[in-house]
């Protein structure tokens, strides 16, 4: 937890790594063009992962949430997957873009 005393940029930053999850995944499920998804999810989904082990971190010393880091590691981690995997797709079968 926070400590009733922590500035409020320090509150605002405590949650980034939900942000960046949850803007990996969501980019997955609203925008049907996973060809460029892929490329925009994949390094949102890094920076929430880097977040997200740092928030942990600092959860110990009780800056930060310790449920909110998993849930943004989480979240990370589920929309690096996907990008990777669709990445891993697309190399399999190259003609698959071109087709429209």
């Amino acid at each position: 937890m926070i400590s009733v005393g922590a500035p409020d940029e320090t509150r605002e930053r405590a949650a980034l790594a939900v942000w960046f999850g949850g803007t990996s995944v969501a980019c997955w499920l609203c925008c049907p063009f996973w060809i460029l998804v892929c490329f925009i999810a994949l390094p949102l989904a890094l920076v929430g992962l880097v977040r997200a082990c740092i928030e942990y971190r600092a959860s110990r010393s009780g800056r930060a949430s310790r449920p909110r880091a998993i849930v943004g590691g989480v979240l990370s981690l589920l929309g690096a997957t996907a990008a990777i995997a669709y990445m891993i797709f697309l190399a399999n079968h190259p003609d698959l873009p071109v087709q429209g």
